[in-house]
């Protein structure tokens, strides 16, 4: 799938007319410089959940731009053996992969060149996921670019559907929003893709290939000490009051269980806490399954690994 990866990190500007049947008839194929854009809120209450906007936290307005380079969307922790780590926070998400539709032409292995990628939910609705299952759809060798460009104009044209076993971790978000780091290297801009015939933007993470596992997104277990232990009761405890730092620093002891590197990566994370009394005592795996615990399982958040020294 390491085309496939390359294909995700292609957007596109060269759309055209094209002939599509022996009575020279024309299908207009669909055009994303003058397509319709979506509007994306990822901190509206139907769709943040650690990462809920409020009148006094500051967090992005409706389809504005984000800036994840900047608290509360990017931490630094440590790794398992105690190495100095970044990941970025794109909040709750499900074990439940969202399907993304891809296409190929009959009998080729690459993806449809400038064809865009298609996705039929955004943040905020039923279903929604950061994760997606990519579902490899057969199309005929005379098919042009973005001819389709719904879920929905995939099934009229009848195309044969095959789900894959592969993971793509593509936060949708607002045109214009940045998030420079990658662990790899790989390109960081914005890729275009179709939701319903309208042109939406996301991120692409591939500092491992994700594969799905009995059909969901796998897990992987990380650490973390908030500023004030989770209190039952108290709703400004825990994730609420945010993480637990080094003295005048942005440096948590929060630690990852895994490094892209491991069999068992996954940047969606289990998270447990710890209790914050024993947060100088933690710096890496070790120290961290040692200390007191402060709930389990806590949540699940996409927190893809951007550095690791």
């Amino acid at each position: 799938m390491k085309k496939l990866k390359l294909f995700l990190l292609t957007t596109t500007a060269i759309i055209y007319l094209a002939a599509c049947s022996d009575d020279d008839k024309m299908t207009a194929t669909h055009d994303p410089n003058t397509a319709e854009k979506v509007s994306v809120d990822r901190f509206s209450a139907t769709a943040g959940h650690l990462q809920v906007r409020t009148a006094t936290n500051g967090l992005p307005a409706a389809n504005a731009p984000v800036n994840f380079d900047q608290g509360p969307f990017i931490t630094k922790g440590f790794g398992p053996g105690g190495q100095l780590v970044e990941y970025y926070n794109f909040d709750v998400q499900s074990t439940t992969p969202a399907p993304i539709w891809v296409l190929f032409k009959q009998g080729e292995s690459n993806p449809v060149s400038d064809q865009m990628n298609i996705i039929n939910v955004l943040p905020g609705e039923a279903g929604y996921n950061d994760f997606w299952q990519v579902i490899k759809v057969t199309v005929p060798a005379s098919y042009q670019a973005n001819q389709v460009a719904s879920y929905d104009e995939i099934v009229a044209a009848g195309y044969p559907l095959e789900p894959t076993t592969s993971l793509v971790n593509c936060p949708v978000v607002p045109e214009g929003s940045t998030a420079t780091k990658r662990f790899t290297g790989e390109p960081a801009g914005l890729i275009k893709g179709w939701y319903k015939g309208k042109v939406v933007s996301y991120f692409t993470f591939g500092e491992k290939e994700l594969m799905t596992s009995a059909g969901k997104v796998p897990l992987s277990p990380i650490y973390v000490s908030f500023k004030t232990n989770l209190t039952p009761g108290n709703d400004q405890s825990g994730p609420a009051s945010g993480f637990k730092t080094e003295p005048g620093s942005t440096q948590t002891h929060n630690v990852v269980s895994t490094l892209p590197s491991n069999a068992g990566y996954s940047p969606l994370w289990i998270v447990s806490a710890y209790d914050n009394a024993d947060f100088d005592a933690v710096n890496n795996l070790a120290t961290a399954q040692a200390a007191t615990s402060a709930g389990d399982g806590i949540a699940m958040v996409n927190c893809p690994l951007v550095s690791s020294n």
